[in-house]
Order: C-alpha cells, then sequence, then structure tokens
C-alpha cells in the first residue's frame, strides 16, 4: 500500500485513530451527567441548564500546562502520572476562589503519534479529573513532525468551573487576626523543574539512581504526581469559613499567597513551623541554591495555604485529616497601614 503524501511527511492520521479508539474508555470515566454526546466531535457539549441551581453563578477559568516535567515522564517513559500534574494545575487554580470545576479539554502535542503512550497520558488526566470531579469533555492531539522529536511531547489545557458570585473568595474577604493554614504538598509538584534537572543533571545523578534520604530512585520522587485538591478544598470551604486560598505554584509560598493578601495588611509566615521534605533539601544542598532561591521557585512542601479566621484553624485540621492532608497552621494576618504583602520569618526546623 502507497502511504499518503501526509504520512511521508510524518504524519500518521491512522495512529491518530487508535488513540482516540484507545484512550476512550479513560475519558468516559470522568463524565459528569451534564455531558452531551461523545468523544470525537468537533466540539464537547455541557449541559448548563443545571446551572439554574446557583442564585447568580460566575464561570471561572484557568489554562496551563506541565513544564519541563514532563521531560522526566519521557525519560522513564512513565506517561500515566503526568496528567495529574496537569489537572492539578489547572482546577486547584479555580478553587481557590470558590469555583466548583466542570469540565475540562487538553491539548497534546507530540513529534509522533504512539497510540498506547497518547492513551497512557489520558489515562492520567482521566483519573486526575476522576479525583477532582471534573469531566474531560474533549481535546487534541497533534503530531509535528520536524518540529519535535518523536518522542517528546507536551500538554496543556484549559478548564471551567462556577462559583456563587456572593461566594467568591480572595483578598476582599481577608481580615485582621485571620490564620495562615498550610496544606501539604506530594511532592515538587510541577513548577521549578528546570532548575531541579539543572542542578542534578551538573551534578551526574542518574534517575536510575537510589537515593536512601528520598526512599526511591531520583526519578520516581521527581516524577510523583502533583496533588489534586480540588474537592478538599471545596469540602473546608463549605465547612468551615474560609476567606481565601492560595495555590502554591511558580514563584513558591511567598509570592502566591501575596497575591490573596489586600494592601494594608502583611501576611507573616513562621519557618519554624515545619521541615521541607528531604527532596527540597536535596536540591538546595545538591545544587548549592540559595534559601531565597530555592523558596522563590519551590513549594517547600506547602502546596496550598487556606486563609482563615483563627477559630476555625483547628476544625479545619481535623477536617483535612480524614480527608488524608496533613495541615498546620504557618502565620498569621494582620494589618499593616506601612506595608502589605508577606514576610518569611524563622529557620525551618532541623
Amino acid at each position: 500500500m502507497v502511504p499518503s503524501a501526509y504520512a511521508a511527511a510524518g504524519v500518521d492520521t491512522a495512529a491518530g485513530d487508535r488513540a482516540v479508539e484507545l484512550m476512550r474508555q479513560h475519558v468516559a470515566a470522568t463524565r459528569r451527567p451534564e455531558v452531551l454526546g461523545g468523544l470525537g466531535g468537533f466540539a464537547g457539549f455541557f449541559d448548563a441548564a443545571p446551572l439554574t441551581r446557583f442564585r447568580h453563578p460566575v464561570l471561572a477559568t484557568s489554562t496551563d500546562g506541565v513544564g519541563t516535567k514532563v521531560a522526566i515522564a519521557q525519560a522513564m517513559g512513565i506517561h500515566n502520572t503526568i496528567g495529574f500534574d496537569l489537572v492539578g494545575m489547572l482546577v486547584d487554580d479555580l478553587v481557590v476562589v470558590g469555583a466548583e470545576p466542570l469540565f475540562m479539554t487538553d491539548y497534546i502535542a507530540c513529534g509522533k503519534v504512539v497510540p498506547e503512550r497518547i492513551a497512557a497520558i489520558v489515562e492520567g488526566i482521566s483519573a486526575a479529573c476522576v479525583v477532582a470531579g471534573c469531566a474531560l469533555l474533549g481535546g487534541e492531539t497533534a503530531e509535528h513532525p520536524g518540529l519535535m522529536e518523536p518522542d517528546e511531547y507536551d500538554i496543556a489545557g484549559a478548564t471551567t468551573g462556577v462559583v456563587e458570585r456572593d461566594e467568591i473568595l480572595g483578598p476582599e474577604r481577608v481580615a485582621d487576626g485571620d490564620a495562615l493554614l498550610a496544606l501539604a504538598s506530594s511532592g515538587l509538584h510541577s513548577n521549578g523543574y528546570s532548575l531541579v534537572r539543572r542542578v542534578f543533571a551538573d551534578a551526574g545523578w542518574a534517575l536510575e539512581a537510589e537515593v536512601p534520604e528520598l526512599g526511591g530512585t531520583l526519578g520516581e520522587v521527581l516524577l510523583n504526581p502533583t496533588r489534586v485538591y480540588a474537592k478538599d478544598v471545596l469540602a473546608l470551604a463549605a465547612a468551615t469559613e474560609v476567606h481565601a486560598f492560595s495555590h502554591i505554584t511558580g514563584g513558591g509560598l511567598a509570592a502566591n499567597l501575596a497575591r490573596v493578601i489586600p494592601a494594608g495588611f502583611e501576611a507573616v509566615v513562621d519557618r519554624s513551623t515545619w521541615t521541607p521534605p528531604a527532596v527540597f533539601q536535596l536540591v538546595a544542598e545538591v545544587g548549592q541554591v540559595s534559601q531565597p532561591d530555592i523558596e522563590a521557585t519551590l513549594n517547600q512542601g506547602v502546596g496550598m495555604v487556606a486563609v482563615l479566621p483563627a477559630d476555625s484553624v483547628a476544625a479545619a485540621i481535623r477536617l483535612l485529616d480524614e480527608r488524608g492532608i496533613a495541615s498546620w497552621q504557618v502565620g498569621t494576618v494582620a494589618v499593616n497601614p506601612h506595608g502589605s504583602g508577606v514576610r518569611v520569618v524563622g529557620s525551618h526546623r532541623p
């Protein structure tokens, strides 16, 4: 059989069709009652009629990718966890304002469509959507021969959620005396990998190397999926009074927390309230990365921060503990007419 001109140019549409068939069951697992139709159409449909249960619904949207963490997945040949990183970066930017994630779409660009690899990526995205309660409504897989190497790929996505207008969380609700409650991260999550990869590459560390202080190989720890907080954060907001959340991503704890601290207030974060997990300490030591640099790049073991009244902290910690998330009070918020933002004090516990 003579290949088509498109196939001769490096684009295998048959492989793309095969990938769609392999991912179909994974996408089906994310289906919500509002989803209309199935996979394979030009557009995905989400029935908006159920939103009439809201008094004044406001849609929230977010778009993001995974960054250079995909290079770790490609090097290790493990592709069914990177989807958690994508979904975590997307939906957890919605829930910080109190929005319930409704649906998302994904985009996978690759040098060559290997159906089993694409299906594995979508398997991870779908599993994370189930954790978040979000439908995977559709997506696109694009083959880019000549632009990307055959084993290279990148993933991105967009998500939409809904929140009552008068229940939107944010800096406008933050009050004098509020407490800062840290929610533990599952590791590096999906930020700072350009620094992390450079540190270990320069030191000559192989991904297959066993690292006793990490409890596994370097690659396994670096590929540890991002924790998806969506349902936990929404449950916390429903059960206790929460004024704001901050998703700790690129830029680190202080920079992201500052986004929800209003002018005329100051948040004080106390490092002595926690010890960053071993992987963060290892990056700093192996790369001789300064404390300001490491804190401005990595989450240091804090994936989310809740800003809430001090008398809600105990109940919040109990609820999160029941849901399997370690949390602790990491600081406080106070009026400061002469400054605003975040101040980090103290030293981490050894």
